[in-house]
């Protein structure tokens, strides 16, 4: 179970560095690329009562304004304002709140003071009845004692919000604080209510309570965990979004867009580094993720000035134990060949998501399972209106798509290509101007010695494009015993044993590392008998 959202508060906590001041186009921008990157809750600003709204900027004064910066293409993202109970907040009038019609925002976070509890239910019940999801923020949870976070905790369990905060106003917590609250509002607090947790760095400790949180929800108790991009805001600033999702992809095999976000913070964020500091840098994280010298990162960034997903592909393409050290010849070497492999492939994905959508997939891999099963397999396409990916061949589907990921493979297809959809990974250099070339390095696991297996590639590649329904015929699993691996012989290698044998075990543990980044592994389905079927059970 994924139990643990994002909530991105760039927008609101984020930019009160800048007293909220921020173009509409850049609000746009940290919207749209929020969203593509699969964050779970966006906070699009403050809702205010004492402002007079002109745009650029994130305070708010009518839930009408927040409409034209949510894509029309919402993907899996909530959008939610924040609003301060009491008057010494500019108190926002929630009687005039509309009803909510899944226009504008869907959700609303509160922030009340403890002495305030009681009077703030009515507006409280005002945006649950209004059919909004309602946040409870409680400011400065280090301010209750134990007996009046429990008494707090039977209130809200009365009114029931879609999540209830721990919030460390002041970042003045340690662990033991962090622990403290996290359990006794695990025990008390109604399960179906998430536990939310927002975090000032002021002690560098956001990131490590982060962690000490999702290992203490078990995977079961819902939890949300507030964060900004780049770590933005005043003072020493919060929970990167950056690092919490890199630790929830590695770790939980969560599937956030790393790239896109990189992208996100690279053009809407670092340059108020240049007229503001808080004390986090982003390139570092890469030293972090890949147990790198940081001078591997310093001579990307000034020589190249790359973009930091560019630096974040580039240290994953040198080997682990050369990471420590610094070869810069090594990494010149490296550049060059990532450079020449690097492609722009956003409108083919796009495309390929909406052709997707609603639909069922078929891989087609080149096993000799293909043959005996030739039948069932047409049949199956026929009935299920399927869209067929061969992988590393050219079937005999004219709708569908040949995916290479092997240059040799390619090489073998390249004169019967003409008039076919060919999709090929950018390490392959097209023979055809109408040949479709994505981008390899995003689609590789570098920490397998068979990294670039094509139909891992391909598995990867319909799943980042959303796809929901795949099925896999031809993928047996390789036999060292005489049997036929291959549909055609032309494909055919030899190995030894021992070579198949680890193929085959790098094989299981990829595809199972693959299955812990679906929703739902039963997603994947197997129509000819393959060795690693189970996986997918």
């Amino acid at each position: 179970m994924k139990n643990v959202k994002i909530l991105d508060t760039t927008l609101r906590d984020g930019a009160r560095l800048i007293n909220n001041n921020i173009a509409d186009e850049h609000i746009k921008g940290i919207v749209e690329g929020l969203t593509a990157a699969k964050v779970d809750v966006i906070e699009l600003g403050f809702l205010r009562g004492n402002v007079d709204y002109n745009g650029n900027s994130t305070y708010f004064n009518e839930v009408e304004q927040f409409k034209r910066f949510i894509p029309q293409d919402r993907r899996q993202s909530m959008y939610v304002a924040f609003a301060d109970y009491g008057k010494q907040f500019g108190m926002w009038d929630f009687s005039k709140l509309p009803e909510c019609d899944g226009t504008s925002i869907t959700g609303i976070r509160v922030g009340y003071r403890k002495d305030d509890l009681m009077d703030a239910i009515d507006t409280f019940n005002i945006v649950k009845d209004k059919g909004y999801k309602l946040f409870i923020q409680g400011v400065e949870s280090l301010n209750y004692t134990d007996k009046e976070m429990l008494e707090t905790v039977e209130v809200i369990n009365k009114i029931a919000p879609h999540s209830f905060g721990i919030v460390d106003t002041y970042g003045a917590m340690y662990k033991d604080d962090v622990l403290n609250l996290f359990n006794m509002l695990d025990r008390n607090l109604d399960e179906n209510i998430a536990i939310d947790f927002h975090s000032h760095n002021n002690m560098m400790l956001s990131f490590s309570f982060a962690q000490e949180i999702v290992e203490a929800s078990r995977g079961e108790r819902k939890v949300v965990i507030d964060s900004t991009l780049e770590g933005v805001g005043k003072g020493v600033g919060n929970l990167n979004t950056e690092l919490l999702m890199d630790y929830l992809n590695r770790k939980h095999f969560y599937t956030y867009d790393m790239d896109v976000l990189f992208d996100t913070i690279d053009e809407y964020i670092s340059w108020l580094k240049e007229k503001h500091n808080w004390s986090y840098q982003i390139p570092y994280l890469m030293a972090g993720i890949y147990s790198s010298h940081a001078n591997n990162i310093i001579y990307l960034m000034e020589k190249h000035k790359l973009s930091t997903k560019d630096i974040k592909h580039i240290l994953s393409m040198i080997e682990p134990s050369k990471r420590k050290r610094y070869d810069y010849d090594n990494i010149e070497r490296l550049y060059i060949e990532y450079s020449n492999s690097k492609v722009d492939d956003c409108e083919f994905l796009c495309k390929l998501r909406t052709e997707l959508a609603g639909k069922k997939a078929l891989i087609l891999v080149p096993g000799y399972s293909l043959t005996k099963y030739k039948q069932e397999i047409k049949q199956y396409i026929e009935s299920e209106k399927t869209i067929v990916f061969s992988v590393n061949f050219i079937s005999d589907n004219p709708s569908g798509y040949a995916f290479f990921g092997n240059p040799r493979r390619y090489q073998k297809c390249r004169d019967k290509s003409i008039g076919s959809k060919i999709v090929l990974t950018s390490n392959i250099k097209p023979k055809h101007d109408t040949h479709i070339v994505v981008n390899y390095n995003g689609l590789i696991n570098r920490g397998y010695k068979y990294f670039d297996n094509s139909t891992i590639m391909l598995l990867n590649l319909l799943r980042n494009v959303g796809c929901e329904d795949i099925s896999i015929a031809g993928f047996d699993g390789f036999r060292s015993n005489g049997k036929r691996n291959y549909f055609n012989e032309i494909y055919n290698v030899n190995m030894s044993e021992s070579e198949y044998s680890q193929i085959n075990s790098e094989l299981e543990k990829m595809l199972m590392d693959f299955s812990k980044t679906l929703e739902n592994k039963q997603s994947v389905k197997f129509n000819t008998p393959s060795m690693f079927e189970h996986i997918f059970k």
